[in-house]
């Protein structure tokens, strides 16, 4: 498996960690979405993904070459292919419980905060980060609320699921956009117990190998 990505990017972030739960080697692709109008515009990658985004996970399922984007999708795959250990809950209801989490940030936090997004918004109007901001803050509210019945060390109960995959790199990306993140205790806690384990470790920006140094 070959999985192209950008270091500091949320989605792609995910996926690593989903990779790295259930144990599964793979290359790291590096597409820097910053440098030179974003690699990802470019059409060796565009080829592979038309959307222009990352990730994209090049895999064979059932003797055919698949390149697969979109993050839900790829660990949902990884999932069906790799059932061990479980990222979603055997429960129906806690399985739709933990898609519901995921999508509080994919679909109502991520697309406020992507760079397509900011980027447009400061050629428009020079924004200070406000508008994301706005978005991220509503979604994290959102997603507190929503764990008040499930939470235990982790966002539905002892064990990681999808959600946890979403938290961890929505965290990261709050605080680079100036958000209290204070004001998530229960998130906090649920963060702290992820970042013990060695796939939330392995998975951090900092320690993949195209990450910018600060300084």
């Amino acid at each position: 498996m070959k999985l192209y990505g950008y270091w500091r990017s949320s989605a792609t972030w995910r996926v690593r960690i989903a990779l790295a739960y259930k144990g599964l080697a793979h290359e790291v692709v590096p597409v820097n979405i910053i440098r030179d109008g974003g690699e990802q515009n470019q059409a060796p990658y565009t080829a592979l993904n038309p959307m222009r985004q990352v990730p994209t996970l090049e895999l064979t399922v059932d003797g055919k070459a698949l390149h697969l984007a979109q993050s839900i999708a790829i660990i949902e795959l990884l999932e069906e292919i790799h059932p061990a250990p479980r990222l979603l809950p055997e429960d129906r209801v806690l399985r739709a419980k933990a898609r519901q989490l995921a999508e509080i940030i994919n679909a109502g936090v991520q697309p406020f905060q992507n760079t397509g997004t900011t980027g447009y918004l400061k050629e428009l109007f020079g924004d200070d980060k406000g508008f994301s901001r706005r978005f991220i803050a509503r979604g994290l509210d959102a997603f507190q609320a929503g764990i008040e019945e499930t939470v235990g060390r982790y966002c539905i109960g002892d064990e990681v699921t999808l959600p946890d995959l979403f938290l961890v790199p929505q965290l990261y990306a709050s605080r680079r956009f100036g958000v209290d993140v204070s004001a998530y205790p229960a998130l906090l806690r649920i963060e702290e117990a992820c970042m013990q384990l060695p796939a939330f470790q392995g998975a951090h920006p900092d320690r993949q190998p195209d990450a910018v140094k600060a300084g």
